[in-house]
């Protein structure tokens, strides 16, 4: 990859991958919807259902051939591998899939911008902590309502610089070890851990800070 990768391209990216999660034209994955549909058929409270969604993205995930089949089908319209396309598009699918159990409208752009700010993994609480929102306070309708065009487009530029900062300037293979989406990208496996990261800090944005109904 020759293309200098900057914030621009990063919020290209996350936008490109949103758009494929919520409408499900990504072939053989279902869309976000569907995913949240399906889990919330599951057994025990809505913790539960969400804590299975995220241990089966991840036994899914981790297996090579999914990687590359998907790599393989992902075209994005901005300089980035298909492997990290791969990487944001699995990541995001996931995290609005259990904003949508959550009762969040996933088309709303302040509720985008909190599934974004989910992408920096431990790092979110700081980004939205520095725009006035607090994660594991009540999350009511009134409070998202109260996110500003102004706050949103500052928790992209947070989010869109903490990636960056992540991906470095040393090309693809700092790319592949990009800590808040998943790691081990380059080797056709991805980091469990990460992964968890990112899912129990959905879990945390969208469910323990009690969910809303509508917006």
């Amino acid at each position: 990859m020759t293309e200098k990768l900057n914030e621009g391209k990063i919020m290209q990216a996350l936008n490109w991958a949103y758009d494929k999660a919520l409408d499900g034209t990504i072939p053989g994955t279902d869309s976000s919807y569907d995913m949240a549909e399906n889990y919330l058929k599951g057994e025990g409270d809505l913790s539960n259902k969400v804590n299975s969604l995220v241990r089966w993205q991840n036994t899914k995930s981790a297996t090579t051939g999914f990687v590359s089949g998907l790599g393989g089908i992902i075209t994005m319209p901005v300089a980035i591998p298909a492997s990290i396309a791969t990487v944001i598009y699995v990541q995001i699918r996931m995290i609005t899939a259990i904003a949508i159990m959550g009762g969040y409208d996933v088309k709303d752009d302040r509720v985008k911008a909190l599934v974004y700010s989910c992408l920096a993994g431990n790092a979110a609480k700081d980004i939205l902590k520095g725009t006035g929102i607090v994660i594991g306070s009540k999350m009511s309708t009134q409070l998202i309502k109260s996110i500003s065009k102004e706050t949103i487009i500052a928790i992209n530029k947070r989010v869109g610089f903490r990636l960056l900062t992540k991906f470095g300037e040393k090309g693809v293979i700092n790319l592949g070890k990009m800590i808040p989406l998943v790691g081990g990208v380059i080797g056709g496996t991805f980091d469990g851990i990460s992964t968890n990261i990112v899912g129990n800090i959905a879990r945390k944005t969208f469910i323990e800070s009690s969910a809303i109904n509508e917006l």
